[in-house]
């Protein structure tokens, strides 16, 4: 059966992995039952007519109905072996996801490196001094996450990395920190010169030339680029939004659930929670004789110099222009390069300041592979997910439907939410990758403006984004709640109540300035306008949500970040998760003894 033939079937598999995956919360082994049912379906007509076939010849009565029942078990068989091809390839068939995984296992290395040599402990004594409140340490993420533009998988690697023990100390929730970061990262590749960008002006370049313009009527991609940022408005509102959370120190939904856990027992994730890595129960006690601030920030500044280094000497070529180096450089090979860097500068200092022998050096490396391998088991099933999807055919399935009778306004919110579907599916680059070129021609089409294009090319972005943070089968999520030490699920179901409202407020703001056009035209200027509106929007519905939740759970919306009421214990100096705290008050001013009220 060929792709493209298999209808609304298309889609269950990743009806399967999704649901799975967030009830079960067993991330693994609801993506592989994904991509099992997958290969079922993918050979459930063969095996019938295999079937149907042998029971013909043998002269069996019933052969049809038999087979149609029989079959079901033969395609589970045979979809077993087709979901071990699929995992294969979704890593063997692709130099870009190799390159990943290898990047994956050299961050390991130098977190636990570094975890080792007691850099850890010392940039959170050194930031303990200086980030005192958990509104400062979101917003120290936050700005890290901002600086960190060039690449969404580096960035969450350092400032997951970097935040991660100061958090745990001021007694924030993993989930929390996990939102920050994975809100932060994305966004910001989007409406920068990133990886992202790259890609996403190739695919524009591509879009083009599928219309019927010439090649002196087709504008730069790069200026569309930058023409679809104020378009982008997922992407800003998300990053607005993580402000607005941080700043009113106001939660609602599972999130404030995990808040008031963290504040009143310290313990930053669940009792039975799965975190993606956990380097204090790992790795053990590291040297706290002589900790050393440089073992930690000097590693960190070389992966970044080094991948900013790498992204220049892989794009750069004889005459080209600014423009050419970041289209043409290899993100991936930069990535492997500056983590190879890392981890030989904390080799440096393992051995220039005789913290550890080098056959210790080797074993902690060796055990910081160990801390990725349940991160890297869940990219590889999320790929083949992939791989399950484009041999369905469920994108264009799902396109098709949506792309059939459209109007330019509409066609705006149609993109985003196919977009948002095709990412959900775990792969935000093939979604661009895929619908860039088909949503260019169609905006050209209705609309014969180049402003129309950029709008669509910034409402796929917006898609791809909202559809990695509502997905568990998203790489950068993954990564997000990996470097961060987060539970995967736990991860996604918290930042869900905080992704929906950003994304219905964009399709709001994106249809006002659709159908007010005949008032303001298809003005750049009004859709920068219309971005202050969002952000009041979302303050208030952060308000409103976060008074609603807390006195349905009988607890202050602001009590898990009170700072008063958040003491560091003195006595802590080994575990940095462990604080001493005060019992929190409601608003009505009684102790609220329940941990967890959910």
């Amino acid at each position: 059966m060929t792709s493209g033939t298999f209808g609304i079937w298309s889609v269950i598999p990743l009806i399967v992995a999704i649901s799975l995956a967030l009830t079960t919360r067993k991330a693994s082994l609801a993506l592989f039952l994904g991509v099992w049912t997958g290969g079922s379906i993918y050979h459930y007509q063969e095996s019938t007519t295999l079937l149907a076939d042998i029971f013909t010849d043998l002269g069996i009565p019933a052969a049809e109905p038999l087979s149609l029942v029989l079959g079901v078990f033969v395609a589970g068989i045979w979809g077993l072996v087709q979901s071990t091809d699929w995992v294969v390839a979704s890593v063997g068939d692709s130099i870009f996801n190799m390159q990943i995984v290898i990047f994956c296992f050299l961050l390991g290395s130098a977190v636990a490196m570094i975890w080792r040599l007691g850099g850890t402990h010392a940039v959170t004594t050194w930031a303990t001094e200086r980030v005192d409140t958990k509104r400062k340490a979101g917003l120290a993420a936050w700005m890290i996450g901002l600086a960190m533009f060039f690449d969404d998988y580096a960035n969450s690697a350092i400032v997951g990395t970097t935040m991660k023990d100061i958090s745990d100390k001021l007694q924030m929730s993993r989930e929390k920190l996990s939102y920050i970061v994975d809100s932060t990262a994305a966004p910001v590749s989007t409406l920068t010169l990133s990886s992202w960008a790259a890609f996403q002006i190739s695919m524009i370049e591509a879009g083009y030339s599928a219309t019927d313009l010439t090649t002196a009527e087709t504008p730069s991609s790069f200026m569309i680029f930058l023409q679809s940022i104020p378009y982008n408005m997922y992407s800003i509102l998300a990053m607005a939004m993580v402000v607005i959370i941080v700043v009113s120190g106001r939660d609602y939904g599972e999130m404030l659930t995990a808040e008031h856990r963290a504040a009143t027992t310290g313990k930053v994730t669940r009792d039975d929670a799965e975190p993606m890595q956990d380097v204090n129960q790992e790795l053990g006690t590291p040297n706290l004789e002589d900790p050393r601030l440089r073992v930690f920030i000097v590693p960190v500044l070389a992966l970044v110099v080094s991948m900013v280094a790498g992204v220049a000497w892989s794009g750069y070529s004889s005459g080209a222009e600014f423009y050419d180096v970041i289209i043409n450089a290899d993100y991936a090979s930069s990535l492997v390069i500056a983590s190879v860097i890392m981890v030989a500068t904390t080799y440096y200092y393992a051995y220039r300041l005789d913290l550890q022998p080098i056959g210790e050096s080797v074993e902690t490396s060796i055990e910081g592979f160990a801390l990725m391998i349940h991160a890297v088991a869940i990219l590889v099933f999320a790929w083949a997910i992939s791989e399950v999807i484009v041999a369905l055919g469920t994108g264009e399935y799902v396109a098709g439907y949506a792309t059939a009778f459209l109007s330019a306004e509409l066609l705006i919110v149609v993109v985003l939410l196919v977009g948002s579907f095709m990412a959900f599916t775990g792969d935000s680059w093939a979604a661009m990758g895929s619908l860039t070129p088909i949503a260019i021609p169609i905006a050209w089409e209705l609309t014969g403006s180049h402003t129309m294009v950029a709008v669509v090319v910034g409402a796929v972005f917006s898609g791809a984004i909202f559809g990695d943070h509502t997905s568990p089968i998203s790489p950068s999520t993954v990564l997000s709640a990996t470097f961060t030490g987060a539970d995967l699920i736990d991860h996604v179901r918290t930042q869900i109540y905080y992704a929906v409202p950003v994304m219905l407020v964009s399709i709001t703001l994106l249809l006002v300035w659709g159908y007010g056009s005949p008032l303001w035209g298809r003005s750049t200027w009004a859709a920068v306008a219309l971005l202050p509106v969002g952000i009041l929007l979302l303050t208030g519905i952060v308000y409103v949500l976060s008074r609603f939740d807390a006195r349905r759970k009988g607890i202050d919306p602001t009590t898990a970040w009170t700072v008063e009421q958040t003491r560091v214990s003195e006595t802590s100096t080994n575990d940095p998760r462990h604080i001493e705290h005060e019992q929190p008050l409601t608003e009505g001013g009684r102790v609220e003894n329940s941990p967890d009220t959910d």
